[in-house]
C-alpha cells in the first residue's frame, strides 16, 4: 500500500463512538487508512463498508492484507449510490456510523498521469472515477467562455475568473490544453497579484476538479440520504477541506439540528418540530503536531453530529 496519512484519525473514531458489533460506513475509502482504524475497534460481530468512485482505490482494498477480512466489504462507486447499495444489504436505518472524507488522496496528488496536481507535469485529467467519460482537458477545450468563468468563480471563489477563462479560450485556439503545467503556468503568468504561500492556479485547479466530479452536487444528496441510512444514535462524521464542502456540511447540520422552520408562536411541541440531528461539539480542526506531521491536513475540518430519530 501506499503511504498514506489519514487525516485527524483519532478525533473520527471518537465521533463514530464505535460499537464492537456496529454497522459502519467508510463512503470515500481512498487508501483506507481510516477503514483499517475502524476494523480493528470493531469485534467479531461488527461490520464495515467503504465506498470509492477511484478504480485504483478499489483495487487497493480488494488486494491489501488489512482488508482481507470477512468484516469488510467495499464497492466501486459514488457516494451518491450509497442509499441504493445499502438498502440491497438491508442495513438502511440500521448504519451506526458514517464517515464521509472529502479530500483528494495523497496517491492522487501525488500521481502525475491522474492531472490533479498543479506543480507535477501530467494529463488534464482530474477525474476520481477514471472510468468516466468528461475529463478536464476535454471541458476546458469545449466549454464556453461564460460557463468557464463562472465554474472557477462559483467553485474555487476566485475573483479573476473572467481574466482566466478569457486566456483560456484564447490560448486553446492556437495549442488545445492537454497539460497540467500548461494551465498552471498560464495562469501564473497573467495573474497580476501572487498571493504569499498559494500558488496562483490553487483556486482554478479546485474549481475545475470539483465541477468534473459534481463534488458539492453529490455531497449534498448524501448528506440527506445519511439521516435515513442511520439508525437512531447513529453518528455521522463529515470532513472537509474546504470553505465551499464545509458551508454545505454545517448549513446542514444547523437544519438538521433546528428541525423544521415554522410560524414563530405556532402551538407546537418540541417532539413535533422534526429535529433529527444534533451536533456533536464544534468543528475540529487539525492539531500542531498534526499539521508538521501532514501539512495536507492543515486546512481539515471535522464536524460530527448523532441521529435523534
Amino acid at each position: 500500500m501506499n503511504e498514506h496519512k489519514p487525516v485527524l484519525l483519532a478525533e473520527v473514531l471518537e465521533g463514530l463512538n464505535i460499537q464492537a458489533s456496529g454497522k459502519y460506513v467508510d463512503a470515500t475509502f481512498g487508501r483506507g487508512g481510516h477503514s483499517q482504524a475502524i476494523l480493528g475497534c470493531l469485534g467479531s460481530e461488527g461490520k464495515l463498508m467503504a465506498l470509492d468512485q477511484d478504480p485504483a482505490a478499489v483495487r487497493v482494498a480488494r488486494e491489501a492484507g488489512p482488508f482481507q477480512d470477512p468484516r469488510f466489504c467495499i464497492e466501486h462507486a459514488n457516494f451518491s449510490q450509497l442509499k441504493a447499495l445499502l438498502q440491497d444489504r438491508g442495513w438502511n436505518g440500521k448504519v451506526d456510523g458514517i464517515l464521509l472524507d472529502l479530500g483528494v488522496s495523497s496517491p492522487q496528488l501525488d500521481d502525475p498521469d491522474r492531472g490533479f496536481s498543479f506543480l507535477k507535469d501530467g494529463p488534464l485529467d482530474m477525474r476520481m472515477n477514471t472510468e468516466q467519460k468528461m475529463d478536464a482537458a476535454t471541458w476546458l477545450n469545449t466549454a464556453k467562455e461564460k460557463e468557464i468563468a463562472d465554474v472557477i468563480y462559483e467553485y474555487g471563489e476566485e475573483r479573476q475568473s473572467r481574466r482566466i477563462a478569457r486566456a483560456i479560450v484564447f490560448d486553446r485556439e492556437k495549442t488545445p490544453f492537454t497539460r497540467t503545467l500548461q494551465l498552471s503556468q498560464m495562469i501564473a503568468r497573467i495573474l497580476p497579484n501572487k498571493e504569499k504561500n498559494k500558488h496562483p492556479a490553487t483556486r482554478t485547479f479546485q474549481a475545475i476538479r470539483i465541477f468534473i466530479n459534481r463534488e458539492l452536487d453529490v455531497l449534498s444528496t448524501v448528506l440527506n440520504d445519511c439521516v435515513d441510512i442511520l439508525a437512531p444514535n447513529g453518528r455521522l462524521c463529515v470532513i472537509s477541506f474546504h470553505s465551499l464542502e464545509d458551508r454545505i456540511v454545517k448549513q446542514f447540520m444547523d437544519k438538521q439540528s433546528k428541525g423544521d422552520e415554522l410560524p414563530a408562536n405556532l402551538p407546537i411541541k418540541n417532539d413535533e418540530i422534526n429535529v433529527r440531528m444534533r451536533k456533536i461539539g464544534k468543528s475540529i480542526k487539525p492539531n500542531d503536531s498534526e499539521i508538521n506531521d501532514n501539512p495536507r491536513a492543515r486546512s481539515a475540518r471535522l464536524r460530527i453530529a448523532e441521529k435523534i430519530r
